[in-house]
């Protein structure tokens, strides 16, 4: 074989090795991230919140959903789930495995799209232009999956906004429904609180709702949907986020930019079902200690 030949065959076999990693090993390399945030009193007791997203759940990740169950043995002050909980019609009996452990524990959510309609497959390529209209796909249980958090004593934050009682606090929230879909009414929501701690749900972490929230004092906002870009390169990170949000603060905790607020987007514990690869971006969830300044 000629030397440019060998070439050609080391790329591609270095490239279906790559393949196979990423879609059979790291996207089940379920990981535990840990940060801390620094927006409370002085003299405050820190808090502990657990955040949930991207989940993508069928019923035959048996491996992710006993995984999801034993965080509950963290024994957070707060759950919150930021959507896209599901991918498979039939799939309420894995939901109820895989999060039942944790309905125990104050909770929030908001959806996401993939918690109103299933997935319809999309070229890879096209989330790097701008994004077409959203599809479709088969309907899916939300309003059973509503059932089961509300019924729990979480609060549904889908264009709301309370108060619950963690960690022996009083804790101010404000959600929107999916902005990635249009179903976000932040604006005809009416909040106004004393709370030392106020914290943003969204599903897609759209800039223009960033800024608004942040704008009302919510100290800690938190989100999913990019999936962390999903495949990162080494040096470089995310290339897409499929929302407005920089590329840069695609996954982890930054400061919210010309604002005392931090967000916190979670690269999430699944993948889109039609694209079943993570890439130096393990899936995963996080525990954000909320401590004094």
């Amino acid at each position: 074989m000629s030397p440019l030949g060998k070439l050609a065959a080391g790329v591609v076999v270095a490239g279906a090795a790559t393949f196979a990693y990423a879609s059979v090993v790291e996207r089940n390399l379920f990981t535990l991230r840990r940060f801390d945030v620094p927006v409370l009193a002085p003299d405050a007791e820190p808090l502990r919140i657990l955040h949930l997203s991207d989940l993508h759940l069928t019923p035959a990740q048996q491996r992710k959903q006993r995984w999801v169950a034993e965080l509950a043995a963290l024994d957070p002050d707060l759950v919150v789930v930021t959507g896209d909980n599901m991918a498979h019609p039939d799939v309420m009996p894995a939901i109820e495995r895989t999060l039942g452990p944790l309905l125990h524990y104050p909770g929030a959510f908001v959806f996401g799209s993939n918690d109103y309609s299933g997935p319809v497959w999309k070229s890879p390529f096209s989330y790097f232009s701008h994004r077409d209209e959203y599809e479709h796909g088969v309907d899916l249980p939300y309003e059973e999956l509503r059932s089961l958090f509300v019924g729990a004593g979480w609060a549904d934050l889908n264009n709301a906004h309370t108060t619950v009682k963690a960690g022996g606090r009083v804790v101010e929230l404000i959600g929107v429904d999916d902005p990635h879909i249009g179903r976000d009414a932040y604006h005809s929501v009416l909040a106004s609180s004393t709370s030392d701690l106020r914290l943003g749900l969204l599903h897609s972490p759209e800039p223009r709702l960033l800024d608004a929230m942040s704008a009302d004092g919510y100290q800690l906002l938190l989100a999913g949907h990019t999936h962390g870009g999903q495949v990162r390169v080494p040096g470089v990170g995310a290339l897409v986020t499929n929302c407005g949000l920089d590329r840069r603060m695609a996954r982890g905790l930054h400061r919210w930019p010309g604002t005392d607020s931090y967000l916190h987007v979670s690269a999430g514990l699944g993948t889109h079902p039609t694209a079943p690869v993570r890439f130096a971006c393990r899936p995963e969830a996080s525990i954000l200690t909320i401590i004094p300044r």
